[in-house]
């Protein structure tokens, strides 16, 4: 992983880029199951979701966007650090054997009222299945450091 200095300044709204795939497991959800305490019959018992909708185990919400978030790590910036995420939804379930991929669009650029010499670049987060379906979107917030102060 490289380290490169990325301001406010820098981040063009409009512009893209998507992660290579990763298959969701078992594995995967036994883990994220034992890490959260999140047991729900949804995620752990194959038999009773067949009676279900799905007719097969989910994986947890929170285990895509984790997985997610992880996925759409690019360069290390020191000029920035997640402020957060707003409109977390989880849209399709994402079932075992799902191959997800994630793209990040930059949506837009604004000021951070808490610091001027600091601006707030909002970055669309879609996780898509094999299929091209998205399954989750929401928006990561990043607080970035501007180049000069504009005033």
């Amino acid at each position: 992983m490289s380290m490169r200095s990325i301001f406010f300044e820098d981040y063009e709204v409009g512009a893209s880029r998507e992660t290579f795939g990763r298959t969701i497991t078992e594995t995967d959800i036994v883990v994220h199951a034992g890490q959260t305490g999140d047991f729900y019959p949804h995620h752990m018992d194959a038999e009773w979701c067949k009676t279900q909708d799905f007719k097969q185990r989910i994986a947890h919400g929170t285990l895509i966007f984790s997985v997610g978030v992880g996925m759409s790590a690019g360069e290390i910036n020191p000029e920035a650090f997640s402020y957060g995420y707003d409109r977390l939804r989880f849209i399709k379930p994402v079932f075992i054997g799902d191959t997800i991929r994630v793209r990040i669009t930059i949506k837009e650029r604004r000021a951070y009222a808490k610091r001027e010499d600091h601006g707030i670049v909002v970055e669309q987060v879609e996780v898509i299945n094999q299929h091209g379906a998205a399954v989750l979107v929401c928006e990561h917030l990043l607080l970035v450091k501007k180049k000069s102060l504009q005033g």
